[in-house]
């Protein structure tokens, strides 16, 4: 029997995809909803600034500890068990959050939701690697990812409409952290049934067909460049690793920045309602899932990696130091301007990057490297938020914290253009 490779192709995206990205979108959700509840939540319990983006950043401390051993399990044991088990715990904490009644226990439950959800990103990453060759991954890491632009973009409007509600006594900042929580459970089941580990287990796909993906997987071992590095040790310490894991960190501090701030800073140069700030955060996510998928189907198309996620941090870097530098003095419609392109920049950068470290490792050494690279680069989702809420509340204004941000997103795009000249590979 002949393998019809489109129609193959069509299923095997159909079926994996979607299950993830909603994974992804619910996971995302729950990281950054906090954004929105910050406008109702401030008020209610004392919240300066700087006590929320340390909240907002302690998240990452949580997600530092399980990285590496989370993306092991991925690859050793099961995707679809530690996924769900992710997902369940995730949820849970993430509904919890809703009662807390100060700032201490803000920082605890936010430490908590991050030490629950730690290696589900890295762990969807080499998933993606049983399933998609080489050439397919940058369009299938847009599309898995623009599930974070597109949970903003769903979630923003839903949830400026629920900050003003009031139900049984519960302010409606509770309410949806509450409400936002309870998916994760739900999908968390659902890829437990869904999902499968690898293309031998899918009862979905015939013997041929099965056989025929992991044909493909394995002829693209073999033929794997000279830089390859496939000791677990080697890889975790390797300099371009580690440098993957600094440029990653400088990208992460960035997007951090802006995407926990960004209804704030919507709300002050507008001075309009949650519910139109809502909109308004969702319009700007919207545009940058759109440019995220377009980024990564050209990345696929001409087999380039390194431009494809530089260049987007440099204009990343052009949109947050115009919007810093004129926050003051432009009106509001040029600054949304501004923002959106630095919004739209920085997020187009994550496709193309992903599939750069696997150019260089394998098998057990590409999950725990990964693991590593995305564990110590998410600690810039501390680092972005706090020093942006901190040097806005010392200074009264954006243009210290936006620049802060600006030369983290330029320093990134600079390093990977260097690191592709030295690794001499695409």
């Amino acid at each position: 029997m002949t393998v019809e490779v489109s129609k193959l192709l069509t299923r095997k995206w159909g079926r994996i995809i979607p299950l993830i990205w909603i994974a992804y979108l619910i996971a995302f959700l729950d990281r950054v909803n906090i954004s929105l509840a910050q406008l109702g939540m401030q008020s209610e319990l004392g919240i300066t600034s700087a006590a929320f983006g340390l909240a907002a950043g302690i998240f990452f401390i949580g997600y530092f500890i399980l990285e590496v051993p989370g993306t092991w399990l991925v690859e050793r044991w099961s995707a679809r068990k530690w996924i769900m088990r992710i997902m369940v715990t995730w949820g849970i904490v993430a509904a919890l959050t809703g009662l807390i009644q100060d700032v201490f226990q803000l920082y605890i439950a936010r430490f908590l939701l991050g030490l629950m959800e730690a290696s589900f990103f890295p762990g969807i990453i080499v998933y993606l690697t049983h399933w998609f060759t080489a050439e397919e991954r940058a369009r299938a890491v847009a599309f898995f990812m623009s599930a974070i632009a597109i949970s903003n973009a769903i979630a923003s409007p839903i949830g400026g409409i629920l900050l003003t509600v009031n139900w049984l006594g519960l302010s409606g900042w509770r309410w949806l952290l509450i409400l936002e929580g309870i998916p994760a459970i739900i999908w968390g089941f659902v890829i437990l049934l869904l999902l499968n580990d690898w293309p031998r287990e899918a009862k979905w796909l015939n013997y041929e067909e099965k056989r025929f993906i992991e044909k493909q997987l394995e002829e693209e071992k073999q033929s794997k460049p000279i830089h390859l590095v496939k000791s677990i040790k080697t890889g975790l310490f390797h300099p371009w690793v580690i440098t993957l894991a600094i440029i990653y960190f400088l990208i992460v501090t960035s997007l951090y920045g802006i995407t926990f701030f960004s209804p704030s800073i919507i709300k002050k140069i507008f001075g309009t309602s949650n519910v139109i700030v809502g909109l308004m955060n969702g319009v700007l996510y919207g545009i940058a899932a759109l440019s995220m998928i377009l980024v990564g189907r050209h990345s696929d198309r001409t087999k380039e990696r390194f431009f494809h996620s530089s260049i987007p941090m440099i204009l990343g870097f052009v949109g947050l130091a115009l919007f810093s530098i004129t926050s003051n003095m432009l009106n509001p419609i040029i600054l949304f301007g501004f923002l959106i392109i630095a919004t739209l920049s920085i997020y187009s950068a994550f496709p193309a990057f992903w599939p750069i470290p696997q150019t260089i490792l394998a098998g057990e050494t590409r999950a725990v490297a990964v693991g590593w690279v995305n564990s110590i680069g998410n600690l810039g989702g501390f680092v972005g938020p706090y020093i942006f809420g901190y040097l806005n509340y010392v200074t009264g204004s954006y243009i210290a914290g936006g620049l802060f941000l600006a030369s983290t997103a330029v320093l990134g795009g600079i390093l990977l253009i260097s690191l592709r000249y030295i690794v001499r590979i695409k």
